[in-house]
């Protein structure tokens, strides 16, 4: 079984082929699935724009500093949130930063 962490709170932004996101959760369903079955992104209306996401956001909200665009992980099990105050502390600070982005359903 999961804990709140790995269901609800988000792991990874996934870019899709027309620019959206899907933020997923460590298991890589969309936020609150609980689901083991296959989850197909542009199925469910989960998909957004986030705005000023360009590498150097990017590189703040990466647990490693990455500029990659393409999947964007928040931690990584090298550093779960839940293990520490200082991963959660740090892993809040991204979500900080990822909390002030604007979405919107469209590119």
């Amino acid at each position: 079984m999961d804990d709140f962490r790995a269901t609800y709170l988000p792991y990874c932004l996934i870019q899709q082929a027309d620019g959206r996101y899907a933020v997923v959760n460590r298991r890589y369903k969309p936020l609150g699935y609980l689901t083991g079955e296959w989850v197909e992104y542009a199925d469910k209306p989960i998909l957004c724009h986030l705005a000023g996401l360009d590498p150097a956001t990017t590189r703040k909200l990466s647990w490693n500093g990455s500029e990659n665009t393409d999947r964007v992980y928040l931690y990584n099990d090298g550093c779960v949130p839940t293990a520490s105050d200082k991963n959660m502390n740090d892993y809040l600070g991204r979500v900080a930063i990822l909390a002030k982005l604007k979405v919107s359903p469209q590119p």
